[in-house]
């Protein structure tokens, strides 16, 4: 039986002796980047294949002594970098991809040309580990969709949902958070939360309880929402807290991360292989968790 996990220290564990997943990274000619990659192939998750200005990588690999031998492919430009990538992927080559200095747009261009993102639309969870909270946190989407509208936010739940069940989370529950947790026409992200919650009723989104509109102090907390007098079986107890849009979702997570102490994992999910996202100035623990995280659904979708 799969185990629902509380924290990265558990799920790093349940990756442990596993096979490590061949991994192009892009972009990869930045020393951040190397030093994630390097740390991540060190603890045996990945088998990186650095993708990038040779000459560079070679430098900056000796700065940061690793002593792996890595593959490199060289290439100079976004463009190629990121169809380099693909590429491996689609020959078998690599398992996963993995983001790197490049920009979030230009990396998942080819992805979506050459159909990567298999029967869905994709999107992106972060996975945060507080100290606050008694289970590890998933926010979906800050980094790809940017105004969805209710069919898009109904994918990016179910992908969310896919992830969690790969992950050891039975039935996960989503919190569709909006600013109010009551039905305003002017405020339209109510209006989508509360159709949401009728749609996983009638199982359009499957294997999730949704509930909302939700503010986030009341989807968190189950003590805000007996004061507000809030009946959920969400609230309290949320496993994915579903954001409006991209940028009330970006400022929740760097918000979490930067003054709650968060610690981050980025995951593109809806792709038919693993995708390793996260932000260009995170530190090099958020790109290991990442690639942890990356490693074990690898293994899960087998």
């Amino acid at each position: 039986m799969k185990m629902e996990f509380t924290n990265f220290d558990e799920l790093r564990r349940e990756v442990h002796g596993l096979k490590a997943v061949p991994t192009a990274v892009i972009d990869a000619d930045e020393r951040h980047v190397l030093e994630g990659a390097c740390e991540a192939a060190a603890e045996g998750l990945i088998e990186p294949t650095l993708i990038g200005d040779k000459d560079v990588i070679a430098k900056l690999l000796g700065d940061i002594k690793c002593k792996n031998n890595f593959r490199v492919i060289h290439a100079c430009d976004d463009d190629t970098m990121a169809e380099s990538g693909v590429e491996l992927i689609e020959k078998g080559k690599v398992r996963a991809l993995m983001k790197g200095h490049i920009h979030t747009d230009q990396f998942l261009h080819p992805v979506l040309v050459h159909h990567l993102q298999g029967k869905k639309r994709i999107s992106h969870v972060f996975l945060a580990d507080l100290k606050t909270y008694p289970k590890l946190l998933y926010i979906t989407d800050a980094a790809i969709n940017i105004t969805p509208d209710l069919s898009t936010k109904m994918h990016i739940i179910q992908n969310a949902v896919d992830m969690c069940m790969l992950l050891g989370i039975e039935q996960p529950k989503v919190a569709a958070l909006s600013a109010v947790e009551l039905i305003n026409p002017s405020i339209p992200s109510t209006i989508d939360a509360a159709c949401l919650a009728k749609m996983a009723e009638r199982g359009q989104i499957t294997g999730a309880l949704v509930d909302g509109p939700l503010a986030f102090d009341n989807a968190i907390s189950s003590e805000s929402a007996k004061v507000k007098g809030i009946k959920s079986d969400v609230a309290g107890d949320v496993d994915i807290l579903l954001a409006p849009d991209l940028v009330s979702g970006n400022i929740l997570v760097k918000d979490l991360e930067y003054l709650a102490g968060a610690q981050l994992a980025g995951i593109v999910v809806g792709s038919k292989v693993p995708i390793i996202l996260t932000s260009r100035s995170d530190p090099a623990n958020a790109r290991i968790l990442s690639c942890a995280v990356a490693a074990l659904l690898c293994h899960r979708m087998e």
